[in-house]
């Protein structure tokens, strides 16, 4: 790596640890008694309701029976529901219960005003330019 690039490196390295420390990814959910991986799943349920298990694992990086464990906390916590999959007599599709979806949009909302603070002090045209240049990075990593 070039010395350049790494030091681009090592200041996004930075950049990223001060985003982090601005507030936590998801609010604390201390009411709903679940950590922030359990969230994920639950943003992950909203963005593809019906989704299968076998999905959320594969879409989240994580093991299948991670997965179902998770499923089966958020069920009992009341913000999941399984539904037989009509194709697949074995299969469940899943969906947020209305106390799920309240998580998600509370959830969502904290998320959105913190990278609003983020961004409020930068004009239109430097926000632009700002996200198309992460879009931009991000593409490029992933198709890698």
């Amino acid at each position: 790596m070039d010395n350049d690039l790494q030091q681009a490196a090592d200041k996004f390295l930075d950049l990223s640890s001060r985003l982090r420390q601005l507030g936590p990814g998801t609010p604390p959910p201390t009411e709903a008694k679940i950590s922030p991986s359990l969230v994920a799943v639950v943003e992950y349920i909203a963005a593809a309701p019906g989704c299968g298990v076998q999905e959320v694992a594969q879409e989240l990086g994580l093991a299948t029976p991670s997965v179902s464990v998770s499923v089966r906390k958020l069920e009992g916590a009341g913000f999941v529901t399984r539904e037989p999959d009509p194709q697949d007599g074995r299969a469940v599709r899943l969906f947020l219960s209305p106390e799920g979806e309240d998580l998600y949009q509370r959830t969502h909302s904290f998320r959105c005003q913190k990278f609003e603070r983020l961004l409020m002090e930068l004009t239109p045209e430097e926000r632009n330019t700002l996200l198309d240049l992460l879009e931009r990075a991000i593409s490029a990593a992933e198709n890698k």
